[in-house]
């Protein structure tokens, strides 16, 4: 979805700065967007998104390439097998992937995004979380992991900060960046699903359902539209879904609560603004 969401924005002219984890295949997608769009403003950064430390390293080489940013889309994400597993950092990996990864990136951002006359923060989540019930006794899923779980509380978390984000730019005095969210559906886009033990029954499934599924490009087309459309023009703090803006019913979506995980994952993440770090 990253890739055609990429694809998209490169066919407008834009300049593009695409994510990956790996050179080769970074600087294959690069060449395919170039060669299918004629634009060669295409540039890539690596890093794991499973190391802060990388995330940070990343954002800091960004600045020093670049000192605008126009759009940032947040949407890396991953599950982890039935085994917790933890990163060399010491956190849960589905949840540093898909919730503290971004949080940190965007942090780091903040600055350069603000200098854009009209900037933009898309958060990819899941409507898989609309009915989850949050632990905060255990955050870090060390009594009670499940990789569903994990996979569905990080996303959970990701909304209700992006929320708290939307809110906290305006105490910041910070009024030419918005922040939401897009749910994109199931689509077949990563094998990074198909290839985790998430169960038999339920490995079976995706197996079966795989072929069936959205490709990748109907998937990026809400991200598409929050990333360049006038219509979001300073909108901020939804919940996209299909071009139109829908609700999170999580029962227990509370300001309380947002403010509750924001500074969990701020107390996570502040280490990373210090320069000795």
């Amino acid at each position: 979805m990253g890739k055609a969401t990429a694809m998209a924005v490169a066919k407008q002219g834009h300049t593009v700065i695409i994510h990956g984890r790996n050179i080769a295949k970074a600087q294959a997608v690069r060449e395919e967007i170039v060669a299918e769009t004629g634009n060669n403003n295409i540039d890539t950064l690596i890093a794991d998104m499973l190391s802060l430390d990388d995330v940070k390293r990343m954002a800091e080489e960004f600045k020093q390439k670049y000192d605008r940013l126009d759009v940032l889309v947040n949407n890396a994400g991953m599950i982890f097998g039935r085994h917790r597993e933890t990163t060399k950092e010491g956190w849960e990996k589905t949840i540093t992937v898909n919730l503290f990864a971004p949080f940190l990136l965007t942090e780091l951002l903040l600055d350069v995004l603000a200098k854009s006359a009209s900037a933009r923060i898309v958060n990819v989540t899941s409507k898989s979380t609309m009915s989850l019930k949050p632990d905060f006794s255990d955050f870090h899923l060390e009594k009670s992991y499940n990789n569903l779980k994990a996979y569905g509380l990080s996303k959970l978390y990701k909304t209700w900060t992006t929320l708290y984000l939307a809110t906290e730019l305006k105490r910041r005095g910070i009024e030419n960046v918005t922040v939401n969210l897009v749910h994109p559906g199931a689509i077949a886009s990563s094998p990074s699903v198909r290839n985790v033990d998430i169960g038999f029954f339920t490995n079976l499934l995706v197996r079966l359902v795989f072929p069936f599924m959205p490709k990748a490009a109907k998937g990026a087309e809400t991200c598409i539209y929050l990333c360049t459309s006038q219509e979001v023009e300073g909108v901020s703090g939804k919940y996209f879904i299909n071009r139109k803006i829908a609700k999170d019913d999580n029962k227990y979506h509370t300001p309380e609560n947002e403010k509750l995980v924001w500074d969990f994952c701020m107390n996570i993440v502040k280490p990373y603004f210090c320069d000795e770090n």
